[in-house]
């Protein structure tokens, strides 16, 4: 089952030039110093040059805020909750990013991620941390708080209170994060939804009917997901106010949307926020205009305040007519159709990869994946995020290319590595809807059942990628009896009558005194389980877990070590069942929560990278894991973090002989 927000513990997190801010905020600390980012440094060179033509330079200074308020007042890095109302932008064009920024100021908890929990008051060295999101991983960014000041004023950013910093601060930050502010000039709302999140982005059409939008945006919303839209360019390429307030080649937030009683009949509303902190539409539904008088909906005081603040209402037929995009950014996609979001659940494959032009070793990367049941629209979403690094500064393309196929069955017992055959010039590529920056690519498809292959091959340099697979798990009222084996596995919900664990041991053991694997098979398979073949015990996964259960390393159970193997089977049974509950089928995006829900796992703790290489190792092409493999993953894990804790003399490591390593791994 799909979480609705990946919580950070579950992602690794790197450091960005290797900087740690704990160390480096102990070291001011102890030396009595103020931080001073030498990776960032307060130069020119940080903000770029094609921010400064035409400014005297010799007015632009670095400051701290405590500086800046010149001891009148203490700065504070959030004063009463972070707003969106907060921010004001300055001389950079980096509304994409602002506007994805107030967004998510609508969700504290997520936005908190990205802050962190830091002030100008406790352990204060002149040095802050922000995280942000990257191919798979949190990216720590840390900087000094000197600010750029021209003539007194922020030079980019700055906040609507004289004394709250976060908005600069984190600006800042993503300027490092991006190589200068020069490069925040202008981008892709995508980008940053995707930078602040790790979410996946969906380009909403604009073209449904007002009702249909406003659901739209009011369900997204309620889904906690960000959402932002952007105007067209205007004859000039820079951003110019219009006639009617809007502001061309501009992004906004979208905050709400509602239906108000407006003459007898509805009027549906979309309520927007611009990053520049004022300039608001002046057309119907603006503040103080005539609609607002003459409606009589109760909830009219709720909805309605007349402040220069940036935020505004419009209609959705206005909003139609002046905006030529609106993204949703979820943890995982949701169907926004007509107004309605199903319970639906996602599967998740994510691969990271490396590919090299010129390689002819392997010219291509191929992933294999499985649609499992046929939906009305958009089952299966591709998503490719690239690193900044391999994206040219004057390239205005997506470094990589990709092509999917369906792969008919002759050719599926080659698995990731397709002959050259398959690639005939008469085999036709899938065709989906595509949302493409120079970083970020998402197409949404709508595949009938099979089996299907993404090809991905570079454009002209090297690239490091992550490639996310969504697939659209079927509802759990659906039709079980796919022939991709999804059905959900029945367990006996208890033993037969009179029979217990050691009896069964007894009637399959050997002599009466020992279960080898095979015997162990037919046991777990008669007696545990009632499934199709697909969801059974194989041999290989019961000599795994007698090598596993096996304290007498003799390759059998005794019935003491089968008693305590049919105690974690049952705790196994019960992870199993809460976990499918809902959706019908256990997916590798519920491994953590198994771990978290395991009794005989209790201080056992996984990184996200061993949680995504035991994803490709238990779970199958869509995503399912079956109960065998359940077991087998979390009665591995008690294993291994047990040997681990009787080898280790500190907890830290481990020191073995070679042989004690080969018989470690070997068997066990």
């Amino acid at each position: 089952m799909a979480r609705n927000q990946e919580p950070l513990t579950q992602t690794s997190v790197i450091k960005l030039k290797e900087q740690d801010f704990y160390s480096l905020r102990d070291h001011c600390l102890k030396r009595g110093v103020l931080f001073e980012d030498e990776t960032f440094p307060a130069d020119t060179y940080s903000i770029g040059l094609q921010l400064l033509k035409g400014k005297n330079l010799s007015s632009l200074s670095w400051i701290r805020p405590k500086d800046l308020l010149k001891g009148k007042s203490e700065p504070h890095f959030i004063l009463e909750g972070a707003s969106r109302f907060d921010i004001q932008q300055g001389d950079a064009g980096d509304c994409w990013f602002l506007a994805a920024l107030g967004s998510l100021t609508q969700n504290p908890q997520h936005l908190q991620k990205i802050l962190t929990d830091q002030s100008f008051s406790y352990h204060y060295a002149g040095i802050f941390l922000f995280r942000f999101w990257q191919c798979g991983q949190w990216v720590e960014v840390v900087i000094d708080d000197r600010l750029p000041v021209l003539n007194k004023e922020f030079l980019f950013v700055h906040p609507r209170n004289k004394r709250e910093f976060w908005p600069c601060l984190l600006e800042k930050a993503y300027a490092k994060f991006h190589g200068s502010y020069a490069n925040l000039h202008y981008g892709y709302l995508s980008d940053a939804l995707m930078d602040l999140s790790g979410g996946v982005v969906t380009n909403i059409r604009l073209h449904s009917s007002s009702s249909d939008l406003m659901m739209m945006v009011k369900t997204a919303a309620e889904a906690g997901s960000l959402i932002t839209c952007g105007t067209l360019a205007g004859p000039t390429s820079e951003s110019t106010m219009m006639v009617n307030g809007l502001v061309s080649r501009h992004a906004y937030t979208v905050t709400g949307a509602e239906k108000i009683q407006y003459r007898k009949s509805w009027e549906y509303l979309i309520r927007l926020w611009n990053p520049w902190g004022r300039m608001e539409w002046r057309g119907p539904w603006s503040d103080g205009s005539p609609e607002w008088q003459e409606t009589h909906d109760p909830r009219k005081s709720q909805l309605y305040e007349n402040k220069d603040n940036g935020e505004f209402w419009m209609s959705c037929r206005d909003f139609q007519e002046n905006f030529s995009c609106l993204f949703v950014c979820n943890q995982v996609p949701i169907s926004l159709d007509h107004g309605n979001t199903p319970h639906e659940k996602w599967s998740q494959v994510t691969l990271k990869n490396h590919i090299i032009p010129g390689n002819t070793a392997e010219p291509q990367r191929q992933h294999v994946f499985s649609v499992p049941d046929s939906m009305e629209t958009n089952n299966v979403i591709v998503s490719f995020n690239i690193k900044p690094q391999n994206v040219k500064a004057k390239g205005r393309t997506f470094p990589l290319k990709f092509e999917v196929f369906k792969v008919d069955s002759q050719f599926q017992l080659f698995g990731e590595r397709l002959p050259s055959t398959f690639f005939s010039t008469f085999r036709i590529a899938e065709k989906g809807i595509v949302s493409e920056t120079t970083r970020n690519l998402t197409e949404c498809f709508s595949l009938s059942p099979g089996t299907y292959v993404v090809v991905v091959s570079p454009d002209r340099e090297a690239v490091e990628f992550l490639l996310r697979i969504f697939l659209k798990m079927p509802d759990s009222d659906r039709n079980q009896d796919s022939n991709l084996n999804l059905r959900p596995l029945k367990i006996q919900a208890s033993l037969p009558e009179n029979d217990t664990p050691q009896s069964m041991f007894y009637r399959y053991a050997q002599q009466g005194r020992f279960l080898d694997a095979t015997q162990l098979q037919s046991l777990l398979n008669q007696e545990f389980l009632k499934g199709s073949p697909g969801d059974t015990f194989s041999l290989d996964e019961c000599r795994g877990i007698v090598a596993l259960m096996d304290l007498e390393v003799n390759g059998r159970l005794n019935e003491q070590e089968f008693s305590r193997l049919w105690r974690r089977l049952v705790h196994c049974q019960s992870v199993f069942w809460n976990a499918q509950k809902n959706s019908g089928v256990f997916l590798s995006s519920d491994l953590q929560k198994a771990i978290q829900d395991t009794d005989f796992l209790a201080g056992v703790s996984v990184t996200s990278e061993l949680l995504d290489l035991m994803s490709l190792r238990y779970s199958d092409s869509t995503g399912r894991v079956s109960f065998p493999s359940l077991v087998c993953f979390l009665i591995r894990l008690e294993a291994m973090a047990k040997a681990f804790q009787n080898l280790s003399q500190d907890g830290k490591g481990l020191y073995l002989t070679k042989m004690e390593w080969m018989n470690l791994v070997m068997y066990n």
